[in-house]
């Protein structure tokens, strides 16, 4: 539809909409076999066939590294998605509806799916600055007539931040309460919280939202990499957040290019306003295709089912397997540590004994990089040594890990 007709109304009268069609069984999603693959991807593998090398990733969920490794069972519905077209707005809704029933959000809050965290505060905020004017979605990022400044503590700066920035806003820095509520005036137009600095900031999580409500202001949380736990997914909503931002590629193991937006119904609404598939907007560029949206939803309810007690027990005994190869080796030791938040699952810690082995922690990391195959293990960003997780490995790789790092240090091992 034209913008003027999918407006703020015509999405909340959509909300009513029954989403029972989405993902159904019939004939209109029957499953089929892949066809047979010739030319690019007939070997099975079409990185090697670009020459480009693929990795042991025991960095986790990083962009960087392509996020994660889709479930067989996502794969196909999501090639199940790409045969038939649909209205794209139309599914956004009935997507939301179905996510808010997996999550069981509080009444009055939906989702839709967008093409990762990162746009999904950049469309968050825009539906915070233009509601349903269409002027004013037209218009951003001149924010002529809307308000203008987002309220951030320092700590909480980030790359990350730029979206925000993107849509013409300013962005206020503060860092005790004192300077919360005298920096709140007519222009501001949100609170912004970055989960993963919330042991940086003077002001805690919890707190940030009360305060938000106090002042009256609505309040945005990014939670990117903050699952596990599952539980994340509906706790900040259940806080009060009026909106919160998920990355879908990461431990939902979800399309890399997807992300989620849950919050407040109207809010939602004036972000899909803002966001593709609605030409002239500042969202435009962030498509999301609907392979992406189904993927999404389908990514939701495999992780929701997921043993996540087991798969600890299984990221944990990988971990222990490297651990006890590794230190073998005289003067390599190990240490196990959970991150407070976003990648919080068992990690471990490698260091060794510069007077036994002879090498920067640098040059071990490129080692490995330049090991075939490679594999993706990065310098501890507050701890010694080197630092990996487990839980985007597959099948045997950490057996690899542990000979690759058994050989790099015997190599060079003064013994």
């Amino acid at each position: 539809m034209p913008l003027s007709k999918w407006n703020r109304r015509g999405f909340l009268g959509s909300l009513g909409l029954g989403a029972g069609s989405l993902l159904a069984p019939g004939k209109l999603f029957a499953w089929k076999p892949a066809a047979k693959v010739s030319g690019l991807g007939q070997s099975g593998n079409p990185y090697d066939e670009l020459g480009v090398p693929t990795v042991i990733n025991c960095d986790g969920t990083m962009t960087v590294l392509g996020g994660s490794i889709l479930r067989p069972e996502l794969e196909a519905v999501m090639a199940q998605a790409g045969r038939h077209f649909v209205r794209i707005a139309d599914l956004e809704v009935a997507a939301g509806k179905r996510i808010a029933e997996l999550l069981k959000l509080p009444e009055g809050y939906t989702a839709i799916v967008t093409s990762g965290a990162a746009a999904a505060m950049q469309s968050g905020l825009a539906g915070i600055l233009t509601g349903d004017n269409e002027q004013f979605i037209h218009q951003i990022p001149d924010l002529t007539g809307m308000k203008s400044e987002v309220i951030i503590q320092k700590s909480h700066r980030n790359p990350f931040d730029h979206q925000l920035r993107t849509t013409g806003i300013k962005l206020i820095v503060i860092e005790t309460r004192e300077e919360l509520k005298s920096a709140v005036n007519e222009k501001t137009a949100m609170m912004h919280f970055s989960n993963f600095a919330n042991a940086a900031g003077q002001i805690k999580v919890e707190e940030w939202v009360k305060l938000a409500k106090e002042y009256k202001i609505p309040c945005f949380l990014d939670a990117a990499a903050d699952t596990p736990p599952v539980s994340h997914l509906w706790d900040y909503a259940n806080m009060g957040y009026d909106l919160v931002a998920f990355s879908g590629g990461k431990a939902l193991r979800g399309p890399q290019c997807a992300g989620l937006l849950i919050g407040r119904k109207d809010l939602v609404a004036h972000a899909l306003l803002n966001n593709s598939p609605h030409e002239d907007t500042i969202g435009r560029s962030q498509k999301v295709g609907k392979e992406e949206i189904v993927g999404m939803v389908k990514a939701l309810e495999l992780y929701l089912n997921e043993d996540h007690e087991a798969l600890w027990k299984e990221w944990q005994e990988r971990l222990e397997l490297i651990s006890r190869e590794i230190r073998r080796v005289p003067g390599v030791s190990t240490s196990f540590f959970v991150p407070d938040v976003a990648n919080r699952v068992p990690h471990m810690a490698i260091t060794w004994d510069a007077s036994r082995i002879a090498l920067t922690t640098a040059a071990v990391s490129q080692m490995l990089k330049d090991s075939k195959p490679s594999i993706a293990m990065s310098p501890g960003e507050e701890r010694p040594g080197l630092a990996m997780n487990s839980f985007m490995l597959q099948a045997g790789e950490n057996r690899i890990v542990a000979e690759q790092l058994a050989r790099i240090f015997r190599e060079h091992s003064n013994k």
